[in-house]
């Protein structure tokens, strides 16, 4: 009996185990939103990290958090690092590419809760009166990450803080477009 239920075990952690093997090797995250603002005046917003908390749906996880910028003021070779409680967590931002009023890409670095690496992009677009911002992440699944996608995605995650981050950046660049 013991060595049925030892097998039936067995048997049901192999299944798991090549269900998060399935799992994809990457992922994507994708939010836009349409901002009544000037691409000029969102690509300030989103070049520098100084002003990153003004919008960043993460600032206000950890009120105490710690944060260094170092490299460049802003644009490519600016480094943000954090680190914060459990929820905020512990990693740096490196701006690797910024062209003016178009887009720029980042680095992101996670040390903790878990390590993970991945690209953000956010990209402005002249669109009617206003700009077409989007927001996007991509990067590898390690295999947290896949056990954790058997039980939801980095979508459904990361999602809603994109989107909230989106809606404060609105927010933000309406106002400064309108002084």
């Amino acid at each position: 009996m013991l060595k049925k239920v030892l097998l039936a075990f067995l048997v049901a952690v192999a299944v798991v185990l090549g269900a998060i093997a399935v799992q994809p090797s990457t992922y994507t995250v994708n939010r836009s939103v349409v901002i009544a603002a000037p691409p000029a005046v969102i690509f300030n917003a989103v070049n520098d990290f100084h002003r990153w908390p003004a919008w960043s749906p993460w600032e206000k996880l950890d009120p105490a958090m710690k944060k260094t910028y170092t490299g460049s003021q802003e644009g490519a070779g600016a480094v943000y690092h954090w680190s914060g409680n459990n929820e905020a967590g512990e990693g740096s931002m490196t701006m690797t590419q910024s062209v003016p009023n178009d887009h720029v890409t980042i680095q992101l670095a996670f040390t903790r809760p878990f390590s993970s690496s991945s690209v953000i992009g956010l990209a402005i677009k002249p669109e009617g009166a206003g700009s077409l911002v989007t927001w996007n992440l991509t990067g590898q699944s390690t295999f947290p990450i896949k056990a954790i996608s058997l039980f939801s995605s980095m979508d459904k995650m990361m999602g809603p803080d994109f989107e909230r981050g989106l809606a404060q950046l609105k927010t933000v660049a309406e106002a400064a477009a309108q002084k």
